[in-house]
This record gives C-alpha cells, structure tokens and sequence, in this order.
C-alpha cells in the first residue's frame, strides 16, 4: 500500500507572508482581500518569523479600538504568534495532520535550511488525504 504523501505534494508554494513592522491594517487587507486565514511572517531574508492568523488579527483590532489606538499604527509584530511550528518538504503529512490538530493550528510554514519555501494548511492536508484514500481504494477495487 503506497504511504501517504509527503508536504511537498500538497504545499502552496510561494505562499503571501508579511514583515512584522508591516501594519496590522495591512494585514487585514491581505488577508481579507485574498480570502486567507492567515499570514507567515518573514523578514527580508525570507526566515520566519511568526505567523498572524485571523484571530490574532481580531484580537490585535479589538485591542486597538479597546485603548484607543489606530489598527494603522499596530505592527503585525505586536500581535503575531511567535512560537512557530514548520514543518519541512519531506515531512509526513498524516504527521503534520496530527499535530495541527494537538496545537489547534490551521496552517504551518515551510521551511527549507531555514528559508520560508511554502505553506501547507489543513485544507490542503484534508486534499490529499482525499486524494489518497480514493487511490487506495482504487487500486483496490482493480486488484479484486
């Protein structure tokens, strides 16, 4: 039985990031316009630095309005996740499946010799589970 597939199958490569001193305004816009449910955080070099997700998007805008404060002058770096979980290209993505569903995390950066490559999210994880599963049973239901 063929092992399932690895996050270099499914990954979204290139995927957007920000900089953490991009404003929280601008993320917002990114992350809305595109229909994402969240951003890697990177620096110039392309290391990864954190990721925002909605919530943490929600959470830095509801803080702002609490004290006063303008979404425009909150840097994404104040309100991103800083405790990063990336995976690699070679990692297995039952694997990756199992521990974004213990740290209750929807996407996990890529990364290759420290340099961001892509993204996997449980979207494209749950695909190419999918995508297995019908394979397997496929090749299955030829062999009977």
């Amino acid at each position: 039985m063929p092992q399932p597939t690895t996050v270099k199958d499914c990954m979204r490569r290139q995927p957007l990031t920000i900089r953490p001193d991009a404003s929280l305004a601008e993320a917002v816009k990114l992350i809305t316009e595109h229909g994402l449910t969240g951003l890697t955080v990177t620096d110039e070099a392309g290391t990864v630095k954190g990721v925002l997700s909605e919530l943490d998007c929600l959470r830095g805008i509801l803080g702002s309005i609490y004290n006063d404060g303008d979404p425009e002058h909150t840097r994404v770096s104040e309100v991103m996740t800083s405790v990063v979980n990336a995976c690699s290209i070679d990692d297995n993505i039952v694997e990756v499946a199992q521990s974004m569903l213990e740290t209750r995390q929807r996407r996990r950066p890529v990364v290759q010799d420290g340099v961001l490559v892509g993204q996997v999210s449980s979207r494209n994880i749950l695909w190419a589970l999918m995508e297995h599963s019908r394979g397997r049973v496929n090749s299955q239901r030829h062999s009977s």
